[in-house]
């Protein structure tokens, strides 16, 4: 693969865990990319929920579509930033592999429960999904993904998401900013989120188009749409608008990482990694015009009062279903209980739990609680 020396090549790869042979047709960052698709954690993502629980609508994102649009949106950033594709894919695929059901409510909940334990955190979660908890190779234990990867699961950063401390996995708790690959994912997802919470927002009638427009970015994109366009129905301008929404932000995103490396004189791989800052970043007027939109979904859409009820809705099944657990282990599936001997209950039942389906933990908190539901 012909790639600039700042990108993250093959042959600069610190290996997986346990040592395997290549294989012949498919790269390294590709291997990682098919066994992450192909566990069984990915495939519960389809029905785990962003913002709005499962029953709230079949046409709302879950964490499988969001994860799917941040990958191609990761996918486009890498390849005109001449990056390693394949790589910013796998990363992106796995981002989001260790969430709870009820998206960041059924995590904050799990954290408040193992407080005395360290909490919980679902990029530490996706790490101990991919290294421990996935069972596909009699050879070892999880999936032995490239420490890139692993890397890229570990330092995942966005408004939302904070990397964790790393004491139980020591090999990644290296003091260097993480690879473009990495970078590119993270602004993906911020990308992502940020425009299919605003799509969603407005087909659930939580978000107003009037109030939308008191934002300068709106306004903006909104003149566009209409100077090209004549005549459009309310459902097709909205998917005009968060098109360009999009396309607008992840323009000005490559245009500015270009100008970054150019002047901060990347070179290298090393470059990347030892450079103080992060280096795939938004122009700072591009910054500006972001913020306020951010900030009325923050205050609009996260805190509306119909999502507040989802949320404390999600958060007492969660711990609802915990505490029952806890007080009863003899309730868990047996392979829970005789999982990883060394480690706590807690941290079994959390484990168990943060693997669960939005659906799946519904129906456990029925069978716990409706004397009418079959066990």
């Amino acid at each position: 693969m012909n790639l600039p020396s700042y990108a993250t090549k093959e042959e600069y790869s610190r290996g997986r865990r346990y040592p395997e042979k290549g294989h012949p047709y498919r790269s390294l960052y590709q291997r990682d990319r098919d066994r992450i698709i192909h566990s069984a954690a990915f495939r519960r993502l389809e029905y785990k929920t962003q913002v709005f629980l499962f029953r709230e609508g079949d046409y709302y994102r879950t964490r499988l579509t969001h994860t799917l649009e941040v990958s191609q949106i990761a996918r486009t950033i890498a390849k005109a930033l001449h990056l390693n594709e394949n790589l910013s894919e796998a990363i992106a695929l796995a981002h989001d592999i260790g969430h709870t059901p009820f998206g960041h409510a059924g995590e904050s909940a799990l954290n408040e429960l193992l407080k005395e334990e360290g909490g919980f955190n679902h990029n530490l979660q996706g790490l101990r999904t991919v290294d421990l908890l996935e069972k596909r190779y009699p050879e070892f234990e999880g999936l032995n993904l490239s420490w890139e990867v692993r890397e890229g699961i570990a330092k995942h950063s966005t408004r939302y998401d904070n990397p964790p401390s790393l004491e139980d996995f020591p090999d990644l708790a290296v003091k260097e900013q993480p690879t473009l690959e990495t970078q590119a994912v993270d602004i993906a997802d911020e990308i992502a989120y940020d425009n299919h919470d605003l799509d969603d927002g407005l087909k659930f009638g939580l978000i107003k188009i009037e109030n939308l427009r008191t934002i300068e970015l709106w306004r903006i994109i909104e003149k566009e749409v209409r100077k090209k366009y004549s005549n459009l129905n309310e459902e097709l301008e909205r998917f005009l608008m968060i098109r360009s929404f999009i396309n607008k932000q992840v323009t000005d995103l490559i245009k500015n990482t270009r100008l970054s490396l150019k002047k901060n004189g990347i070179k290298t791989w090393e470059d990347v990694k030892n450079h103080p800052t992060r280096l795939v970043s938004f122009s700072p007027e591009m910054n500006l015009l972001r913020k306020p939109m951010r900030q009325f979904l923050y205050n609009n859409l996260y805190y509306h009062w119909r999502v507040l009820r989802m949320t404390e809705k999600a958060k007492r099944i969660v711990k609802s279903i915990f505490e029952v657990y806890l007080q009863n282990p003899q309730q868990l599936p047996p392979s829970v209980i005789e999982k990883r001997t060394e480690e706590s209950l807690k941290r079994k039942i959390a484990d168990y739990i943060a693997g669960m389906t939005d659906r799946f933990a519904m129906e456990e908190y029925k069978k716990m609680f409706d004397p009418y539901e079959r066990v």
